[in-house]
């Protein structure tokens, strides 16, 4: 019965998700055939240097058929087996010219180069279920270099996955395919993350491998390893180059995360050349520096055996992440324009794609899956169900030793919420203490991390000013991994790319990061790649405003807020008092597919009449209202720590005999989804006197407070000086408020 609910479990996610989809070494490989080099700024065609590499290319072209079959002898398999595997390589590869070609747009260098990686961890490493792409204690594969996805989506065709058949190969590129340009984990099961903009694929890696060995730490019994599994990852000289692969490599080595291997594609070749242009580091020597292991694979192209030794080697070492650095050739095969930036990012074209099949020995239709190739792929079907069921058997015998450690790790497997947690939110009254909101948000933090499983995270080097340590656990480092406080330093990029690995790893894995709210720029990218990727990381931004006062404009948002909202799928809060923060984090943690930014005072707030945690869940809500039948003389809108302004502009408004509307407008995306009945409860169409107040751009509230409204905000920067001084220069005051509301009424 044990096994059979366990069973349930993993079916049970699957159901669910499939609802909720809508360095440089001097020795280069041996090229197969001859291959153009390609004119470049920085190395012209005509130069000695290009000259002589074409030479050797050309020379070591006319002895690659010879040595690859010589090294047969001494290969671990039957000459019949390492046949069937070039064949295999080969179909991964021409799987991907063909969809390329299909298309007239996509990369097809990248999948040529590295079949040979992607068919030894596909067909003999990874540990998968191809009919449950969802199965928890799978392995993950990171394509981090996203443009060369068609090497991805050939394996998991192969592979048996229902979401690659051979008519989505065949749609590569177009409308509502499932194989989309870049990988894009809700487009595509099979896919874990989403990866393109180049770099952070590795830092989702980091943050899988990451909520793996915590998890294993927190769960794992001596008699019962129920959490063991690895991330790959494949990264090309482009993520290398992004600073957002130090960061999370960094760390990585750091926290010695030793399931998580990452194969770098040592390609040579960017869109503009030669990376002698502009990348001529040791990748080696850097990465042994942030503490990992290091492995040459020095012939990518055909070196089977390098591959799955270099892999064993990795496994073996316990203590670090590993690098594999393998040398390849970007477009192996094509006798015109391997080696060259040709064939990073245009298809091949008919003449070239037909004299790449005469090449590579390969007399197929585009498309075509030779039957022994089929036959030899046919086998991960049954095996991976076989692994799952061994998994569900195993958790069921955990079950019944460990009943508490199994249901938490049931909830974070799920997603499913402990009944009753939101009443672990605190509630406020207006005679609560002042405070600020991040001191607030500190509250929340540690009152969810009590009941919710899978709730984690830190800061980036300002946990004492964000306010984000959680009192009851300490912090995860290689020694303590089942801690729950990250330090991330200070890496603010890195950090949110990680914590998108994080949310996607397990549904129930809540993470959340934070820093001062203006340095979002430092990781908007990884934060538009959680709203893209459906990762539900909660933000905490603090210090969100010019109060902040003396640290001046360099540390003052202003913009901010109005580039988040301008942003699809994420929920941009911005809370006035206790209530509306605990309220933040209830609908935060309810939306695990929408990331949700937290922007938080600095200076203290009063608790307000008339805030409320369910007046958050709409958006935009009535504080208070002295008027009747729904036609105020006046609506005042106020966000954060200008509520309170707006409050005090409608006391004295109202002193004056005013009918006000006070108005807390936290979440713009929120009061969007609402029904048209609400909206018109809140800000009646016949009502067009209307004030709006925030510390922050005034970008964009025309559409709240209309044509006829005022939006009173900064569209400057700010200014280094006590908060209270800079407010008042700035007209950010209960006078100028009322002096707008009377000009309008």
């Amino acid at each position: 019965m044990a096994s059979s609910s366990s069973l349930n479990l993993s079916q049970a996610t699957l159901s669910r998700s499939a609802a909720q989809q809508h360095h440089r070494g001097s020795n280069r490989p041996a090229s197969l055939t001859t291959s153009s080099l390609p004119t470049f700024p920085g190395l012209k065609s005509s130069s000695r240097a290009a000259s002589t590499r074409r030479r050797s290319v050309r020379a070591s072209a006319s002895t690659s058929r010879r040595s690859v079959r010589a090294s047969a002898a001494v290969e671990t398999l039957e000459t019949t087996a390492t046949e069937l595997i070039d064949k295999s390589v080969n179909t991964i590869r021409f799987l991907a010219i063909d969809a390329v070609e299909k298309a007239n747009s996509g990369h097809p260098g990248l999948p040529m180069g590295c079949a040979p990686m992607g068919h030894v961890l596909y067909d003999e490493i990874m540990r998968y279920n191809p009919k449950n792409p969802y199965w928890f204690n799978r392995d993950r594969f990171v394509l981090s270099a996203g443009h060369g996805c068609m090497l991805q989506y050939a394996l998991l065709h192969l592979a048996g996955y229902d979401s690659v058949q051979e008519e989505d190969l065949k749609q590569f590129r177009q409308w509502g395919s499932k194989t989309p340009g870049h990988p894009e984990n809700f487009e595509t099961p099979g896919v874990e993350v989403t990866t393109g903009p180049l770099g952070q694929g590795i830092a989702n890696a980091v943050g899988l491998a990451l909520a793996e060995k915590h998890l294993a730490a927190r769960f794992n019994k001596p008699d019962s390893e129920i959490v063991d599994h690895y991330t790959y990852a494949i990264l090309g000289d482009g993520c290398q180059m992004e600073g957002i692969s130090n960061e999370a490599c960094s760390i990585a080595g750091h926290w010695g995360l030793g399931k998580l291997i990452a194969f770098y594609d040592d390609n040579h070749i960017s869109i503009d050349g030669d990376t002698e242009i502009a990348f001529t580091e040791s990748v080696d020597t850097r990465f042994e520096g942030l503490g990992w292991h290091v492995i040459w694979v020095k012939n990518g192209n055909t070196g089977y055996d390098e591959i799955r030794a270099a892999i064993k080697e990795a496994k073996a070492v316990k203590d670090k992440p590993t690098l594999i650095k393998v040398t390849t050739t970007i477009g192996y095969g094509s006798p015109n324009k391997a080696n060259s930036y040709s064939v990073h990012g245009s298809a091949l074209g008919a003449k070239e794609v037909d004299a790449t099949r005469q090449n590579l020995g390969w007399p197929y239709e585009p498309f075509h899956v030779p039957e022994d190739v089929k036959k030899h792929w046919s086998r991960h079907v049954p095996a991976g169900a076989a692994l799952e069921a061994e998994w569900n058997a195993k958790f069921a015998e955990y079950e019944k030793k460990y009943s508490e450690e199994a249901a938490e790790l049931k909830s974070i497997i799920s997603g499913e919420l402990p009944a009753g947690w939101e009443k672990a939110l605190p509630t406020y009254t207006p005679e609560s203490p002042a405070d600020a909101t991040r001191n607030l948000s500190q509250q929340c933090l540690n009152a969810l991390a009590k009941v919710i499983p899978g709730f984690l995270g830190g800061s980036a080097d300002l946990a004492s000013s964000n306010m984000t340590l959680l009192k009851m656990f300490g912090d995860f480092q290689k020694s303590t991994p089942e801690e729950r406080n990250l330090r991330f330093g200070v890496r603010e990029h890195g950090m949110g790319a990680i914590c998108n690995g994080i949310a996607l790893h397990s549904p129930g894995l809540i993470p959340y990061c934070a820093t001062f709210f203006v340095f979002t720029d430092y990781m908007r990218a990884a934060m538009r790649i959680s709203a893209l990727s459906e990762a539900g990381v909660i933000y905490v931004m603090t210090h969100d405003s010019i109060g902040l006062g003396e640290d001046g404009p360099t540390h003052q948002p202003i913009e901010h807020l109005a580039s988040f909202r301008a942003m699809p799928n994420i929920l941009m809060f911005r809370p006035a008092d206790g209530n509306e923060t605990a309220g933040a984090y209830k609908v935060a943690v309810l939306n695990p597919k929408r990331p949700s930014v937290l922007a938080l005072s600095r200076q203290k707030l009063p608790q307000l009449p008339g805030t409320s945690i369910e007046g958050v869940e709409k958006g935009g809500y009535i504080v208070s209202d002295n008027s009747s039948g729904n036609k105020p003389d006046v609506i005042l809108i106020g966000t954060g720590s200008e509520l309170e302004i707006a409050a005090k502009a409608a006391e004295e408004l109202r002193k004056e005999g005013k009918s006000v509307r006070l108005v807390s407008f936290v979440s713009w995306e929120l009061f969007d989804e609402q029904s048209d009945a609400y909206k018109e409860s809140v800000l009646p169409a016949a009502v067009s006197a209307r004030v709006s107040i925030e510390a922050g751009s005034t970008f964009g509230w025309e559409k709240i407070v209309g044509s006829k409204g005022k939006a009173i905000g900064i569209d400057r920067f700010g200014a280094s000086a006590p908060a209270g001084k800079i407010y008042k220069e700035y007209g950010i005051t209960a006078e100028a408020v009322v002096a707008a509301a009377k000009a309008l009424c």
